[in-house]
């Protein structure tokens, strides 16, 4: 097979391989197994030593072994539901091989009469005598070397076995050969010199996945570097199209600097000059603010907003929570009172008449900034001249949606994301490639750090004492639990417990909300805590990012060993938002692991989420930190940033030669089509 035919074939359908029927397919795509290249990238996750031939006087029960006996004689019973029995034996003993649910004629086949056959599985002991229940290989004499060896073991789902998923991959191994080298020899010899086709090879082939070894790397490296180029071609095609420049003067700004009576940080100073410079520029901004948990993203992307409106435009502002925006929209009244603006807040809940009016203000352009949830981009509404939106907390966008959201604002509309979360570089390199970044470090100038304990359980009652006096002084408390309801299995505390035993010594100070609560429920709670309404949230959620509480100063977090770093320090931002000293206290069991230990020594000793979101990575692995494999930020089948942030250095410098001549780029139309990006690549080309 040559190169074009091999990429052909491995981007078919995994229904086109010999033995995949409507059930195994079925089964298959359950696995996200749909092309036959899906087979490559699930990797085996153990091995099965069939290797282990015995003679029939040395079995041991409940060993897999392999034995090579002589077929004696059939029992093939009428009455149903019993099973087939085949006898056989070697020159040291006798054992029986029964099958379940299978077929006379099958059984003949595969253990003719008076011949030598292998036969591997399960030794078990019935009725004083040896047996293997349905075995996982029979093979004539002449195919031994297929079953005695170190099988590599993948993982399956009920009614797909490992011979039929053996076959399956063979099957693609056999007809994909070696194919011309796509790398430069200089980055060969970075990547550890060994071909793609010697790699996949060696990978499926060999007992246990080694995340350092060359061929794995060697694979790795592709991933990361086609996942690169692709982002590198998004953030080209963002930057060809030619927008008009907004011209502003500094008035806005000026006026609300001096309204807010605090100064911005050096950071963020150099930051708004980047968006201002965007603003300004003939292309199209598409900037990704990162910032820490109360760093102050929201000031700047207000300042942003000013000077777009300033220079004619409208803005759009958009939050993941009816809550969240609109304590965004009252907060912008505050910020913007000073400027003479229209601004209006809109969600899928406004009240018709009034929505109607918004609409036609806004098409007509009598609103200059519109604050809401994902309403604001419903079909029916129009604006006027659009020139910013700004997107808060959404590190859940992948790349098409981002592509999706450059086309929703027209040519000389740019776009401003926000996000909380403190991304690892590599991460960063990874999710956002096709982005520029802004990253806001360190906090206002007058905000505190806030003060991290860790308790023991036991001191429970101190706790209770402490609450009271700061409840007196009108602080705010979170207490958040993992679970609902008990469960045998975890020994978490249940949060509807909790809301009990708290409610007892705080009666009427105690709201509750958890993941069986609808929206609606959801947030009148919160609202009744922002309006300082109760004392005490209990919460067996994360408390929703972004959204200011500004009493709420103490958070105590049950089972904190249980907990990420990141998700710990997520949760520890909530309080300490004002003036007043954030105090997070950390509740754990006895017996702590010395992982649990580690990460509570982190959180106590640093405020820095970038630091402890590093740090989370090396102690708990990619996809676990914040969520991100549930995200669909956890876009790589291979690569991990922990393992190969080498690779992904390698393979930033490489994207940037490669960017050099458009050529360069058609040498890898291989990859694209093999990691599923050839239908981004294709939207992009259609401009």
């Amino acid at each position: 097979m040559n190169q074009s035919k091999i990429n052909n074939f491995l981007t078919k359908n995994i229904s086109t391989l010999n033995g995949v029927g409507i059930k195994t397919h079925k089964i298959l795509k359950k696995k996200k197994i749909e092309k036959i290249s899906d087979l490559l990238w699930n990797l085996p996750q153990g091995h099965t030593d069939r290797s282990n031939v015995k003679t029939l006087d040395k079995l041991e029960i409940g060993k897999i072994t392999t034995v090579k006996v002589k077929v004696v004689k059939y029992n093939f019973p009428r009455i149903r539901n019993l099973p087939n029995k085949v006898f056989c034996e070697d020159n040291n003993g006798k054992i029986d091989i029964i099958f379940f649910n299978s077929r006379e004629g099958y059984i003949r086949k595969i253990l003719p009469l008076n011949t030598l056959v292998i036969i591997s599985g399960k030794i078990n002991y019935y009725n004083k005598k040896y047996q293997i229940t349905n075995p996982s290989y029979v093979v004539p004499i002449n195919k031994e070397s297929y079953v005695n060896r170190i099988i590599p073991k993948y993982s399956l789902t009920e009614g797909l076995t490992e011979k039929i998923y053996r076959k399956l991959i063979d099957q693609v191994i056999s007809k994909i050969s070696i194919l011309n080298e796509w790398h430069d020899e200089h980055i060969l010899k970075k990547i550890g010199n060994v071909s793609w086709y010697e790699s996949i090879i060696n990978i499926h082939e060999k007992a246990k996945v080694d995340f350092n070894s060359k061929y794995y790397r060697r694979l790795a490296y592709d991933e990361i570097l086609t996942n690169l180029l692709v982002l590198s071609q998004v953030r080209k095609r963002f930057k060809k199209y030619k927008k008009e420049k907004k011209v502003f003067d500094n008035l806005y700004n000026k006026n609300i600097l001096n309204d807010i009576k605090f100064s911005l940080t050096k950071n963020q100073i150099s930051i708004s000059e980047e968006i201002n410079k965007d603003l300004n520029s003939d292309f199209k901004m598409f900037r990704l603010l990162q910032g820490d948990v109360g760093s102050g993203k929201t000031i700047i992307c207000f300042l942003a907003a000013a000077n777009a409106i300033r220079a004619g435009y409208q803005t759009a502002l958009m939050a993941p929570t009816e809550i969240l925006a609109k304590q965004h929209y009252q907060l912008a009244k505050k910020i913007f009172r000073t400027c003479n603006i229209s601004i209006k807040y809109i969600s899928g809940k406004s009240d018709p008449a009034e929505k109607k009016l918004i609409m036609q203000d806004l098409e007509n352009g009598k609103i200059n900034f519109l604050i809401g949830t994902h309403a604001l981009f419903q079909k029916n509404i129009f604006f006027k001249k659009l020139g910013l939106i700004i997107i808060d907390e959404q590190h859940k966008f992948g790349v098409k949606q981002r592509i999706e959201l450059a086309n929703k604002g027209g040519k000389d509309c740019d776009i401003l994301l926000m996000s909380a979360t403190p991304i690892p570089r590599t991460l960063i390199l990874a999710t956002y490639g096709d982005m520029d970044v802004s990253r806001l470090k360190g906090k206002p100038l007058e905000r505190k750090e806030i003060i991290t304990l860790s308790k023991p359980e036991e001191k429970i009652d101190e706790i209770i004492e402490f609450i009271k006096k700061k409840i007196k002084g009108h602080n705010q408390v979170f207490w958040v639990c993992p679970l609902i309801e008990e469960s045998k299995k975890l020994d978490y505390t249940a949060a509807v417990k909790k809301f009990k035993s708290i409610s007892k010594i705080f009666p009427n100070k105690v709201g509750l909300i958890h993941g069986s609560l609808n929206k609606d429920e959801k947030e009148k709670v919160l609202n009744k805590f922002l309006s300082n309404k109760i004392s005490i949230l209990i919460s067996t959620t994360v408390i929703e990012v972004g959204i200011d509480f500004p009493n709420a100063n103490i958070i105590i977090i049950e089972n904190s060993n249980k907990f990420g770093l990141s998700q710990l320090h997520q949760l520890r931002g909530r309080v300490g938002r004002g003036h007043s000293q954030g105090t997070c206290i950390l509740l754990f069991k006895n017996n702590l692991s010395e992982n649990a230990r580690k990460r509570i020594k982190i959180l106590k000793s640093s405020n820095d989420g970038f630091l402890i979101a590093e740090k989370d990575m090396k102690l708990r692995g990619f996809g676990d930190v914040l969520g991100f494999r549930q995200s669909g930020i956890k876009d790589f089948r291979l690569a991990d940033p922990i393992h190969h942030e080498d690779l992904f250095k390698i393979a930033e410098e490489n994207v940037k030669e490669i960017e050099k001549d458009e050529r360069n780029f058609k040498k890898y139309d291989f990859l694209i089509k093999l990691f599923d990006k050839a239908d981004i690549i294709n939207e992009i080309n259609q401009d």
